[in-house]
């Protein structure tokens, strides 16, 4: 009986950690290169739902790596890409905000801000001369929180409490141009 108790526990521990899981990624031809489209999950969880909705900023970051993969040597990195993102609560407004830099767009909905945070299209990442037509290469993409980006006292809740960690996982797959 304890036993069944603990795992039910387990389960429904696991089921409030927030996670960010890529649905799926490809690299295809534009007009100076190769560009990236990606499409995540993203579920927050309780607890930063709550924090953003009460005005904490979370902060993105979508990681793009391909490297041209060697069998002498480690591979050679070709290119990288690294984006930014905000996301916060006005409410004054009453609106989030996701922006990109400088730029930003408002949404009525927690919802609808994640949904755009979830998908990148046709973002340019590697132009024609790195790359060697027929060589294997190696691509990588990960979209993450940056908990270095969060309030100092809520930094150290991050490190000591499970619901403020966001598991991020990289999706890794073969490129040949």
């Amino acid at each position: 009986m304890l036993a069944l108790l603990l795992g039910s526990l387990l389960v429904a521990g696991l089921a409030l950690a927030a996670s960010i899981e890529p649905k799926h990624a490809v690299l295809a031809p534009d007009e100076r290169g190769h560009a990236l489209t990606a499409e995540f999950s993203i579920d927050l969880g309780p607890r930063l739902e709550d924090a953003v909705g009460r005005g904490v900023p979370l902060h993105f970051r979508l990681e793009f790596t391909l490297a041209r993969k060697r069998w002498y040597w480690v591979d050679e990195h070709v290119a990288g890409h690294v984006i930014n993102y905000r996301l916060s609560y006005h409410a004054l407004t009453r609106q989030y905000r996701l922006a990109l830099g400088g730029l930003h767009r408002n949404f009525d909905t927690l919802t609808e801000a994640l949904q755009v945070l979830e998908r990148t299209a046709r973002l340019h990442v590697v132009d024609r001369a790195q790359l060697i037509p027929g060589e294997n290469h190696a691509a990588a993409v990960r979209l993450s929180l940056d908990h270095t980006q969060l309030p100092k006292p809520l930094q150290l809740d991050a490190l000591a409490d499970r619901e403020w960690r966001v598991e991020a996982k990289t999706l890794r797959w073969n490129f040949v141009p």
